[in-house]
């Protein structure tokens, strides 16, 4: 392959990264430096069934997207192996597959993440991980509605401020 080509191929992929990237709710990056090949089947698995890409890019160019994007803060985690977690859908379920994953495989750790457009280092993308699931919420209120009117307004303010002063945090 000519350098021409290579270059077109890499710009391609960054392109890819940079519109998957736009699209998302959510991006997680992931350090999975240790995982034999049936755990990482596994992640890859836990991810496609929540409708989450995990995809692994050299950190060049996942580096050349995040600076398109806008996401330099990003930039920095991208030392060693990385994966990248996106979803389009859920702006938790990335984050929590993958914080519920390395607590059971120690191999798999999480760097850094951005969530609705906001940059959120280790200790951040961990909070978001421990919210409940978009598919959660909507269970919980679905049940508060079955409740009198009085206790569904309570139920759905608690939720706002509950989710709200996590999201702060």
């Amino acid at each position: 392959m000519g350098s021409t080509a290579a270059l077109e191929a890499k710009k391609s992929v960054v392109q890819e990264i940079v519109e998957k990237v736009k699209e998302a709710q959510s991006v997680v990056l992931v350090d999975y430096r240790g995982l034999n090949v049936d755990e990482a089947t596994e992640l890859r698995r836990k991810y496609s069934e929540a409708n989450v890409d995990y995809t692994v890019y050299k950190n060049s160019l996942m580096s050349f997207a995040f600076k398109e994007c806008g996401y330099e803060e990003l930039v920095p985690y991208l030392k060693g192996p990385n994966a990248i977690a996106i979803s389009k859908d859920d702006s938790v379920i990335a984050a929590k597959i993958s914080q519920d994953f390395s607590k059971a495989h120690k191999n798999l750790e999480l760097k850094a993440g951005m969530v609705d457009g906001k940059v959120l280092n280790l200790e951040e993308i961990t909070k978001i991980a421990s919210l409940p699931s978009r598919e959660i919420l909507l269970t919980q209120i679905a049940i508060g509605l079955n409740a009198p009117m009085s206790k569904t307004a309570q139920l759905l303010q608690a939720l706002v401020e509950k989710r709200n002063a996590e999201q702060e945090q």
